[in-house]
């Protein structure tokens, strides 16, 4: 009798597997990897497998396409804006390559955008109107202690003057007072004019509080011999009379110290539609590392960064006003690291969760809380474990978005530390007295996990690595979905490329999730070579796509009002069991305050399904959305965009 072709199939597949374990015994270890490898592309790229534990596909652009991609915003044309400025490449900060590219996942194209500025490390996040919110970037980049060839640092400059301020051009030259020694400026400055204080109970005039600037100095000549070891008073060349009199600088020690990285104050509205940069006025203070967070207005708050003197802006926030393009300092200061994970609350008050991406004192802004813009008020939040390692860790706001549940996700010790948590922990801010408890332990130790919240409300955590920036080789080429309801990880599929610092992940229209970025610090396991930036792109298909069908969606309005409803049409409106309507994300360096997915209620009838939009304008932040429906078998739709006014 004639075997089947399945059963065919099955005895060539056993034959084969028995001849390379055969071979391995013979022929020695290069044998025995080889059918290893064989055995796990055949096992991994099996139907079954797929729909198990979901497929990961690698894409290379053409060689004139590929960047060092830092950030990445899914715009509601369907394709993905991905951003690099001089991309972490001084050669190109210094040539002025600032690179951004616009990708089409759906039709596979490409191209390039002309870029502005340095976005290298900018903050963004998406605008009501669909236009996407850039601020910050690069002015200099750091030069560590052994680059640094001439004496320089920071010098305050003041001005007396109640009736002018002062302008100094960039390359102006400072001299000491006592040490006699020569410093110019790298950029421009301008100092206020001073202030007139008068007593308030007599009104009768009592001084002058001079108005001050900082600038970066540095000697016109290389050498340690132009370094000073104490304060000193510095005249400024080309001033005279009263000017002279009235305007000066001071600083400190100015030596060959390492010297952090600088910001600009730039913003930019991206159009998606028109595929191009439209400048806005710029910010108040410059910003490197900075976080971007939509407010219950529709503004947008700008925190932290690094200043254009590579300093920790000392918490001054300011607000971007979309209908007016303009910012404006907020009533209150509050300091924060660089890149901190600020989520919007279903009461206009901001959640903390202690992540960050860096730069900042280690004991200033770093515990958990909420936190009132309006009053300043800050409620500590209790019962983080290893709080010391919040360092690129990435948080999620759970589905569904009503919930209010966080979940934190690894992280490392301050700095270039070579300390990481397994930890995952658990916040639920509905509770009448919210505290973190562990969540379920990640295998390894993970700095920079990549976090995507997928429409079926699993949350797909991947990638990082055991040490700071992928050290030591240890990347972690592992991915795991994790499920709110059961509180569990479940292993899936394992990611072809490993991915660290300036890495990140988005969830596509079409239900996969694309991977960008890492920029490891060495490329050897013994940290001998120098690193190589990722430029590669993965796409991760998720088991749910593997199934016999899955639920069409179509028709409906483009736009739902708050409160309002809308009617889809779907050949599987009888198996329907939910709607998520997801914000598209805007992420870079495990930062992404945007993601988020919002259950709406819904009812069908026939091929129809109405669904509902919730009231609550900080739960449904107005902007565009993607609209999935779910099956009973947990299968999503591909989206629908609907826009929230």
């Amino acid at each position: 009798m004639n075997e089947s072709a399945g059963r065919r199939r099955a005895r060539r597949l056993a034959i084969g597997t028995a001849v390379v374990l055969v071979l391995a015994g013979m022929n020695g270890p290069w044998v025995y990897r080889f059918g290893t490898e064989q055995y796990h592309q055949y096992k991994i790229n099996r139907p079954e497998y797929k729909a198990e534990n979901g497929h990961w596909d690698v894409i290379e652009f053409p060689k004139e396409y590929r960047q060092d991609t830092i950030h990445a915003v899914l715009l509601h044309t369907g394709k993905v804006l991905l951003v690099a400025g001089s991309g972490n490449n001084q050669d190109n900060f210094d040539a002025k390559i600032y690179d951004s590219r616009i990708w089409d996942p759906a039709k596979g194209t490409i191209k390039k955008v002309p870029t502005p500025a340095d976005l290298f490390c900018t903050g963004h996040t998406q605008l009501a109107d669909g236009n996407i919110l850039i601020a910050g970037g690069t002015k200099q980049y750091e030069k560590l202690k052994g680059d640094v060839k001439k004496a320089g640092g920071v010098m305050i400059l003041y001005n007396e003057n109640p009736d002018k301020p002062m302008t100094l051009p960039k390359g102006t030259r400072f001299t000491g007072k006592q040490n006699g020694r020569t410093f110019v400026s790298d950029d421009s400055a301008l100092i206020p004019r001073a202030t007139k204080v008068f007593d308030k109970s007599t009104g009768k005039f009592l001084r002058n509080n001079p108005g001050y600037a900082r600038v970066i100095v540095e000697a016109p000549k290389q050498g340690t011999k132009y370094e000073t070891g104490t304060q000193d008073n510095y005249s400024i060349e080309g001033l005279t009379g009263a000017d002279a009199r009235n305007t000066y600088g001071i600083a400190n020690k100015l030596g060959l110290d390492k010297r952090d990285f600088e910001g600009i104050k730039n913003a930019y509205e991206f159009d998606p539609v028109a595929e191009k940069y439209i400048r806005v006025d710029p910010m108040n203070e410059a910003r490197w590392y900075p976080t971007l967070t939509t407010l219950s207005d529709g503004k947008v708050l700008s925190v932290s960064g690094l200043d254009d003197i590579g300093q920790l802006v000392p918490g001054k926030n300011e607000v971007f006003d979309p209908a007016t393009k303009t910012w404006t300092y907020t009533k209150y200061k509050r300091q924060f690291p660089t890149y901190p994970a600020l989520f919007l609350l279903q009461n206009g008050k901001l959640f903390y969760s202690g992540s960050n991406a860096g730069y900042g004192p280690d004991d200033v802004g770093r515990d958990p809380g909420i936190w009132d813009v309006d009053t300043n008020r800050f409620t500590k939040l209790p019962g983080l474990s290893d709080p010391n390692m919040l360092e690129t860790s990435g948080t999620v706001l759970l589905p569904p978005a009503q919930d209010e549940k966080y979940l934190v996700v690894g992280g490392g010790g301050v700095g270039e530390s070579e300390l990481s948590t397994k930890k995952t922990r658990l916040i639920d801010l509905k509770d009448a007295d919210p505290k973190f408890t562990d969540g379920p332990s990640l295998e390894k130790g993970t700095r920079y996990p990549q976090i995507s919240v997928l429409p079926d409300d699993t949350v797909l955590v991947s990638g990082g690595s055991e040490d700071y920036r992928g050290r030591s080789d240890s990347d972690i080429l592992q991915a795991r979905l994790y499920d709110p309801a059961a509180n569990s990880f479940k292993r899936v599929a394992d990611p072809l490329v490993g991915r660290n610092y300036h890495s990140g992940s988005i969830l596509l229209p079409d239900g996969r999730v694309m991977f960008f970025g890492s920029n490891p610090l060495y490329a050897d396991k013994a940290n001998t070579k120098p690193g190589v930036f990722e430029q590669r792109i993965e796409i991760y298909t998720p088991p749910y796509l593997y199934r016999d069908s899955r639920p069409s969606l179509s028709g409906g309005p483009q736009t739902i009002a708050r409160g309002g409803a809308g009617t889809f049409t779907s050949q599987h409106a009888s198996t329907i069991k939910k709607v998520r309507l997801i914000r598209p994300s805007a992420t870079t360096h495990v930062t992404d305050v945007d993601q988020r997915s919002i259950a709406l209620d819904f009812r069908t009838s026939g091929n129809r399904i109405t669904v509902t939009m919730p009231k609550n304008r900080n739960l449904v932040q107005s902007g565009w959305y993607m609209l999935f429906v779910d099956d009973d078998q947990g299968t999503p739709s591909k989206a629908q965009w609907v826009k929230v006014p």
